[in-house]
């Protein structure tokens, strides 16, 4: 059973969601119409605050929430564009074993990538998926960050390649501007964790796993 300040959690988290959702960061290439948006800035927080799973539930409900509320048409990518974050959130928010267990999720992601005849002639962007594998054997808030984006540019690029037509050329182009997303992304995550680490501290919401070690104080931040 969900506590009422989990409750609210969420549903804070939505309208976060609601908003981020609508702030476009930059356009999807190949997709006509689509964009990343703020939301990839703080989406797999709520697995570290709500866990693994509850965490990525609370994401699809906020995603759903939002999804409804912006009025987005009923297609298989904007569909499939709800699952990337999920995964994010569930690697976010994992620990020890179970962390380390997220490792088969882009390593599966590589396996359909190459399965595909365009991946095929494109395999080296999925080596970019070898970050969150190495992310699992050093934990730590920046590494998580990292892990869990690229989790998501997995899924979401596998999802993408066997649903839209695409060019080996859209891929290999592709490569430095995931770089320079998945890097604004990972700062993002781990600034946004960060801050709303540090609120739920002061408003002392011992419901939520809360992190002493990333809660900004006078002391931290004039060293």
């Amino acid at each position: 059973m969900l506590s009422p300040k989990q409750i609210f959690f969420i549903l804070a988290f939505s309208i976060l969601v609601l908003i981020g959702s609508q702030i476009n960061f930059s356009p999807i290439l190949g997709a006509e119409n689509q964009a990343f948006t703020l939301f990839q800035f703080f989406g797999p927080t709520a697995g570290a605050f709500l866990g693994p799973l509850i965490g990525a539930a609370s994401v699809l409900l906020a995603e759903l929430v939002s999804f409804a509320a912006l009025g987005k048409e009923v297609s298989i990518v904007n569909l499939f564009r709800l699952a990337p974050m999920l995964f994010a959130a569930a690697y976010f928010g994992s620990k020890g074993v179970r962390q380390r267990s997220f490792a088969a999720i882009p390593l599966l992601a590589m396996v359909a990538f190459w399965l595909h005849p365009v991946g095929q002639q494109a395999w080296f962007y999925a080596l970019y998926w070898l970050f969150p594998i190495a992310a699992t054997l050093k934990p730590g808030l920046i590494s998580k960050s990292v892990g869990a984006t690229f989790t998501a540019h997995a899924v979401g690029s596998v999802a993408f390649l066997y649903t839209v037509p695409t060019a080996p050329a859209l891929w290999i182009g592709l490569i430095p501007i995931v770089a320079m997303e998945r890097g604004l992304f990972s700062l993002g995550i781990a600034a946004s964790y960060v801050a709303l680490n540090t609120v739920m501290a002061r408003l002392e919401l011992p419901i939520f796993e809360i992190d002493k070690r990333y809660v900004l104080s006078k002391k931290l931040l004039l060293g």
